[in-house]
């Protein structure tokens, strides 16, 4: 749990208080629940620091909540039982577009977009002593993929099949997954999240393993079999033993909202973030590209109104077919 409180303390370390009339306010919920992923991953600290920002900030019970990922939280959102989701674009089109693993057939069209958060790449940790250090090694394999309804849970067996290749996957939270490889329970842990993930940092500082993501003909084909990711280099340096970077496919990340979210809440949620970026990297690392300038990296989910008024204050172009 030293995540949560470093999230928390870091995302309060910064009171950055808007200035929000207190009519404007009027139709504000009184508390504020932010769908995230489980514990040890990107999503669960992001979600905490943001969570704690919030209720810092604007003087709301924000909290955050473990659940299974993107594919469920753009379900909760939908629904109403969140009021915030973080998801990845591939997942949040499937959900907008009625192909959702969770809910098949129902159009996710309250889904509106307020921020763009990081960019999330896809790795794989294994022991040293396994022999497992490239994708082609974890076929017939046990390979955790995550948490099921996950981003790693819904494209990693896209990317086995793209490969040829076949494990036996296993679902399992990040720090469940790796306790599962360190134990000898599993072979491999297939994971997605913004770098450096925060499990593979641990179990890399404690034992010998291959950290790994894809070679560049691997990455061709996946990249030509599926659009919706893209090329991405994982810095040397993110991991304890790992000088040397590698390359990867990564996918973006945004928060998103219910279109019935109060506007003024929208744009109080959207200012307070994209302008405290020292506050979010305190947070997480990944946070360096929570910016406004990519919000562009979003080309199909319409922007929330509160959303879109912030955005065109800063002169941020937001297309007219997004302006929801």
């Amino acid at each position: 749990m030293r995540f949560l409180t470093a999230a928390v303390a870091a995302a309060t370390a910064i009171s950055i208080t808007p200035a929000v009339a207190q009519d404007d306010r009027a139709d504000w919920p009184s508390s504020l629940t932010i769908g995230t992923a489980s514990q040890g991953g990107t999503y669960f600290i992001y979600g905490t620091g943001l969570a704690g920002m919030l209720s810092q900030n604007l003087d709301l019970n924000a909290s955050a909540e473990v659940t299974g990922g993107p594919v469920q939280n753009a379900t909760l959102v939908e629904t109403g039982d969140h009021q915030i989701g973080l998801v990845t674009m591939g997942p949040a089109y499937e959900a907008w577009s009625g192909n959702s693993e969770l809910a098949p057939g129902v159009e996710h069209k309250a889904l509106r977009a307020l921020f763009p958060m990081y960019q999330t790449p896809f790795e794989a940790v294994a022991l040293e002593s396994s022999g497992i250090a490239d994708v082609t090694d974890m076929d017939g394999k046990r390979v955790s993929v995550g948490p099921a309804g996950g981003t790693a849970a819904t494209y990693w067996p896209r990317f086995f099949e793209v490969l040829g290749v076949q494990p036996d996957i296993s679902y399992a939270g990040a720090n469940d997954a790796t306790g599962q490889v360190k134990d000898g329970l599993i072979d491999a842990f297939a994971f997605a999240a913004g770098v450096p993930i925060s499990a593979f940092a641990q179990i890399a500082a404690e034992n010998p393993v291959n950290i790994f993501g894809f070679t560049e003909e691997q990455r061709a084909q996946i990249l030509e079999a599926m659009p919706e990711v893209s090329a991405f280099e994982v810095p040397g340096g993110m991991y304890q033993g790992f000088p040397e970077g590698h390359g990867t496919v990564a996918m973006w990340n945004f928060a998103v909202a219910h279109q019935d979210m109060p506007e003024s809440l929208a744009y109080e949620i959207t200012k307070l973030v994209m302008e405290s970026n020292e506050a979010m990297m305190q947070i997480h690392a990944t946070a360096a590209e929570t910016i406004p300038e990519n919000a562009d990296k979003n080309s199909f989910l319409p922007y929330h109104p509160g959303a879109v008024r912030y955005f065109d204050e800063k002169g941020i172009e937001i297309p007219d077919e997004l302006r929801g």
